[in-house]
């Protein structure tokens, strides 16, 4: 969880920065399963279950069920409305769009709360960006018809169930856990696993298997929902919520993770302007070599690159490109120059299309949202 082994000093903070250096060994260390034994089961698996980057999972077994059966699941996620989307949180959003289209009941929430606790975000201000998410999620696909967007603050349901689990939380409990923090901290995590565990609520339909997609770094939050979901399986009839895991996307300054905590420069949001793009990504961080005689006798290292990130996680659909992306790099053919120019190029298509279709939008995710 936040917790560090002394022995391995692996760190999975949901509060604050995750830096993975072995998915393989982080996966024994926290008894995660892995995905790809599963993946020739998946009916229409999308790119990042191919690529390897949703690498992990608890529970998956029970959606894939559902899924191939045609049988009710549930799939929430959510975002914490602090700034604009980007290119990391695009992730989950493709995601739960994915789940969405393979059947799944869809629950969408804005973690208002916890950006208060964690960021220090005034409701008010976590509006507008509440506002802005939502439409972004929209643009990118998620059915509003057949999904429940809600804020955190607003639901009453999610906040009863938080004081319920309080009771099965000992303040010990809660720094193995999280480490130390304030309280609000751990009254936030209380509250997402209310978040995790209210499409299972007799309102909507009762017990169901629940799938959530997120980052790895988020896993302390799903441990501590299946825990609190066995300790409350009498009263509520709680199934344990299922959870795959993504990879951690690099910042564009090589940073661990492209996140909102980091420097502006090492974030690629949706809604900036085409200037600021190309200013990123022609200045971020690469896998290069010192001179171009260099890259081309020794040849790029794509693994610790933000760029082939982006093409690998986003913007390259089809497996042979980013397979000759990466072979070109590693040889020395493709230099950093000539692929930043080809990226910039692709993020440029989809972010004008998306900022067209964002702001279609709005209106409809001040009315979802009730504000005026």
């Amino acid at each position: 969880m936040s917790a560090v082994d002394k022995n391995t000093k692996v760190l999975l903070d949901p509060f604050g920065t995750t830096m993975v250096e072995d998915y393989d060994h982080l996966c024994k260390e926290f008894g995660i399963e892995y995905f790809k034994p599963l993946l020739s089961k998946v009916p229409n698996s999308n790119m990042l279950m191919r690529r390897g980057i949703i690498f992990g999972h608890r529970d998956f077994e029970r959606i894939l069920e559902a899924m191939i059966k045609h049988e009710e699941f549930a799939v929430l996620s959510g975002i914490k409305p602090t700034g604009q989307f980007h290119l990391g949180t695009l992730m989950t959003a493709k995601e739960i769009v994915y789940f969405q289209k393979q059947g799944g009941t869809t629950f969408y929430c804005i973690a208002d709360i916890e950006a208060y606790e964690d960021n220090r975000i005034p409701l008010e201000r976590s509006e507008k960006y509440a506002v802005e998410n939502v439409a972004d999620i929209l643009a990118l696909g998620l059915d509003s018809k057949n999904a429940y967007i809600y804020r955190q603050m607003k639901e009453t349901r999610v906040k009863d169930l938080a004081i319920m689990f309080g009771r099965a939380l000992t303040l010990a409990t809660a720094k193995a856990i999280y480490g130390k923090r304030h309280i609000g901290l751990y009254l936030s995590a209380l509250i997402q696993a209310g978040d995790i565990l209210l499409p299972q609520l007799r309102d909507f339909g009762g017990p169901k298997p629940t799938v959530v997609p997120v980052g790895v770094d988020q896993d302390p939050h799903l441990r501590l929902t299946r825990d609190l979901a066995q300790k409350f399986q009498r009263k509520y009839k709680f199934i344990p919520p299922s959870a795959t895991y993504h990879k951690l996307m690099k910042g564009l300054t090589g940073s661990a993770k492209m996140s909102k905590r980091e420097a502006a420069d090492s974030l690629l949001t949706l809604n900036e302007s085409p200037e600021k793009i190309s200013h990123k990504i022609s200045n971020a961080f690469t896998g290069g070599k010192a001179t171009i005689a260099e890259q081309r006798k020794l040849g790029g290292i794509p693994e610790i690159c933000p760029i082939y990130d982006i093409c690998m996680f986003h913007f390259i659909e089809k497996d042979e490109d980013i397979i000759k992306i990466y072979n070109e790099c590693r040889n020395g053919t493709l230099l950093c120059g000539e692929h930043k120019k080809q990226t910039i190029d692709i993020v440029l298509d989809f972010v004008n299309e998306h900022q067209r279709k964002r702001r279609k939008f709005i209106d409809k995710a001040r009315a979802i949202l009730g504000v005026m």
